[in-house]
C-alpha cells in the first residue's frame, strides 16, 4: 500500500497541495488497509497519520503498522494541529467531506483548504494484480450463486421475490461473501420494466420474466451482474428484445480497450438498440466501474468524457424495458486491458424459459 500512498502524493505534488486529509472509508482503506469504521487519514508530503480513538488501537497495530497512529477522541482537532505542527500550507479534501467537517476545518486550519473531487477514486479505478485477483473471485462466486439460484428455483412452484433475495444471500454468504453490496433486485413479471425493481413479496408465476441484479463482497471487492430469465414460454417480443440486448452487450463489449471513452461505449449499444426500435426504452447509463464499491470511476454513459485505462474494471449492462411487457438487461463485468478485454462473468447469458 506503500504504492498507493506514493501515487498519492504525486498527484498532491500537481495539485500544489502538501497534505491531504481522507474521511471516506474505502479510500481509508485502500491507502492503509485500516478496516476500522471511524477515523480519517491525513497524508504529508513526509508523513502518513491515522487518527481515530482508542477502540482502534490494537487493530491499527496489526492492519497499518507503518502509519503514525494518533489515538484521539477529536479527529479534526489532531489533524488541524500536525497541520500547524508541520508547518503545512494546502490541504486537499475529498468531495464527500461533510459541510460540518469543512466548516471546522476552515475555521481551525492555520493551511488553506482545496476542494480536489475525484482524485482519489481515479488512483483507485486502477487496480492492481492484487485487486484484480479479488475482483475475479467475487465474480467466481456470483456465477456459482446464479447456477445455485437456477437450481433452487425449479424445485418449487411458490416462490416470492423476496425468498429468492433471500435464498441467493444464503448462498452467497454461506460461501465466503460478506455482505451484498447493494439491494439485491429480483423483479418478475411487469416489475421487470423496472429498472430498479428490488425484491418484494409479489409471488413468481408461470409465463413471468424474471430480472436479478446482485453484487456481494468477497475479501473486500464486489461484482455486480445482472441475468433475465422466464418461467414459462413468453411472448415473441420478449424474446425479441433479449436478442436485441444480448447483442448490445456484445458489441459494446467487443470496442472495449484502454484509450475509448465511456461516452462512446455508451453510443455503440445505444445505437444498436435504437437502430432496432427500442431506443426510447433504454432509460440508464452503460455502464461504471466496480472495486471497493458498487459504483466507482470510471462512468460508462453519455455525459461522461472518462478515457478507460488498463487495470479498471468497468459494468456494461444494456437494457430494454416496455411498461406493458416487462423488461430485460443482461449486465457483465470487463477487466480493460492494454489490448482489449476481459469479461469476468461468462455465464447464464442464453435464453433461458425454466
Amino acid at each position: 500500500m506503500t504504492d498507493r500512498v506514493e501515487k498519492l502524493r504525486l498527484e498532491m505534488a500537481r495539485a500544489s497541495v502538501d497534505c491531504f486529509l481522507v474521511t471516506e472509508p474505502a479510500n481509508i482503506f485502500y491507502f492503509s488497509g485500516f478496516t476500522g469504521d471511524d477515523g480519517l487519514l491525513l497524508i504529508t508530503e513526509q508523513n502518513k497519520y491515522v487518527i481515530t480513538d482508542a477502540r482502534f488501537e490494537l487493530q491499527l497495530k496489526k492492519q497499518a503498522e507503518t502509519w503514525q497512529h494518533v489515538i484521539t477522541r477529536n479527529y479534526l482537532q489532531a489533524a488541524c494541529e500536525l497541520v500547524a505542527k508541520e508547518k503545512l500550507v494546502a490541504l486537499g479534501f475529498e468531495a464527500q467531506l461533510p459541510y460540518w467537517q469543512y466548516d471546522y476545518l476552515d475555521e481551525n486550519l492555520t493551511s488553506d483548504l482545496v476542494a480536489l473531487p475525484n482524485l482519489l477514486e481515479k488512483i483507485r479505478s486502477v487496480k492492481d494484480g492484487d485487486e484484480i485477483a479479488k475482483i475475479k473471485a467475487a465474480c467466481k462466486l456470483a456465477g456459482q450463486g446464479y447456477d445455485y439460484l437456477l437450481t433452487k428455483f425449479q424445485q418449487s412452484t411458490q416462490w416470492t421475490e423476496r425468498q429468492l433475495a433471500t435464498e441467493l444471500d444464503y448462498f452467497m454468504k454461506s460461501n465466503g461473501a460478506s455482505d451484498k453490496s447493494f439491494e439485491t433486485i429480483v423483479a418478475s413479471g411487469l416489475r421487470t420494466a423496472w429498472p430498479h425493481g428490488t425484491a418484494s413479496d409479489k409471488l413468481v408465476k408461470k409465463g413471468d420474466l424474471i430480472t436479478l441484479d446482485y453484487g456481494y463482497y468477497l475479501n473486500g471487492y464486489t461484482s455486480d451482474v445482472t441475468r433475465t430469465f422466464a418461467y414459462g414460454s413468453q411472448p415473441a417480443e420478449v424474446r425479441t428484445i433479449y436478442q436485441v440486448v444480448d447483442e448490445a452487450r456484445a458489441l459494446t463489449i467487443q470496442a472495449v480497450k484502454a484509450g475509448i471513452s465511456g461516452k462512446e461505449l455508451d453510443r455503440i449499444g445505444r445505437d444498436f438498440i435504437s437502430q432496432a426500435g427500442y431506443g426510447e426504452f433504454f432509460n440508464h447509463g452503460m455502464g461504471h466501474g466496480i472495486g471497493l464499491s458498487i459504483h466507482e470511476l470510471p462512468n460508462v454513459g453519455a455525459r461522461y468524457d472518462d478515457v478507460l485505462q488498463a487495470g479498471q474494471v468497468i459494468t456494461i449492462e444494456p437494457g430494454i424495458y416496455l411498461p406493458n411487457i416487462g423488461g430485460v438487461r443482461i449486465e457483465d463485468d470487463i477487466l480493460v486491458t492494454e489490448a482489449g478485454y476481459e469479461i469476468l462473468t461468462n455465464f447464464g447469458r442464453n435464453y433461458k424459459e425454466l
